[in-house]
């Protein structure tokens, strides 16, 4: 049997040691790679506070970080803009880096993390006058209601009702006879 005098004590140790120990010290060691892992990141410029600060600074430059001073946009409905929100979102998240495991993450994890990322931007950008798409969905749907109310159309039972209700009217009021009582003693 042979002896390996290095492995053997660090074994003996650990087997000596108390189990609860033995785990605070695996917890720790657990720690200091994810920390070493992130400071990695972020001193190659690849971190989650290097992208948000990129963003921010391409915020400031296109004029969203700025969206409480923007002047009060047209009441248009919440479901309208939440529906713009959603598509703003779908249109960003598709313009995100696909290759981003770096910043998000690996697997599902990433995943959520860019699709977080996407549905605050896309929210941010609706909140204001977003591109338009609330505004114009919201004009056309008031546009198709009015247009119910002026091409108001009648059947016929509906105009037959109306003028006999006019032609009594005229009866009572004017003592006339009505077109049927005139069509009567001309027929």
């Amino acid at each position: 049997m042979a002896i390996s005098p290095p492995s053997d004590l660090v074994l003996d140790v650990v087997k000596a040691a108390d189990p609860m120990e033995v785990q605070v010290a695996q917890e720790k060691l657990k720690a200091n790679r994810a920390a070493f892992a992130a400071t990695s990141l972020a001193e190659n410029g690849k971190g989650f506070s290097n992208t948000v600060d990129v963003l921010d600074h391409i915020g400031q430059k296109s004029g969203l970080s700025n969206i409480q001073n923007r002047t009060k946009a047209e009441e248009v409905p919440e479901s309208y803009r939440k529906f713009e929100a959603m598509v703003l979102q779908n249109f960003v998240k598709s313009m995100l880096p696909s290759e981003s495991e770096d910043v998000y993450g690996k697997g599902a994890t990433g995943d959520i993390w860019k699709g977080m990322m996407a549905e605050q931007l896309g929210n941010t950008m609706a909140k204001g006058d977003g591109i338009g798409i609330a505004k114009q969905m919201y004009s056309e749907q008031l546009r198709r209601q009015e247009g119910k109310i002026v091409n108001a159309a009648t059947d016929d039972r509906d105009r037959n009702t109306a003028l006999s209700m006019i032609d009594d009217f005229q009866r009572k009021t004017f003592g006339t006879p009505t077109a049927d009582a005139k069509a009567d003693r001309t027929g």
